[in-house]
């Protein structure tokens, strides 16, 4: 029911940065970020919940920020200090009628966006 786009990935050089957005089709509750690499299955990167409270993967190593603008219905993903191994596709992901997330690693029935890729090459 609810559309998720993603956008901002692309190509960029180990130790560079990169902003990622996703914008939703009407006002949701909590959202995430995920990444799949190939022959990988997909984890959590971060969340935020309604209220913005953060939770991030240990392998962030604080070098991602997640952020929310509901007057946009835009949620971001500022990731710096990137690494050849942050290469995947990173998806956005919603709960539209939880204002709270839950812990990344649980199991949820989220909304997904169709995926950005981004490559980080040495």
């Amino acid at each position: 029911q609810v559309q998720l786009t993603e956008s901002g990935g692309g190509s960029v050089q180990t130790g560079g940065s990169m902003k990622l957005s996703c914008t939703a089709s009407g006002d949701v509750g909590c959202m995430a970020w995920f990444r799949q690499a190939p022959g990988n299955g997909r984890e959590g990167i971060a969340s935020i919940s309604k209220y913005g409270a953060t939770e991030y993967s240990g392998f962030v190593e604080e070098r991602f920020t997640i952020s929310r603008d509901d007057s946009k219905n835009t949620m971001y993903l500022q990731m710096n200090n990137l690494k050849p191994e942050d290469t995947a596709t990173y998806y956005c992901a919603a709960l539209p009628w939880s204002f709270v997330c839950p812990p990344l690693t649980a199991r949820r029935s989220y909304e997904w966006g169709q995926g950005t890729q981004v490559t980080v090459s040495s």
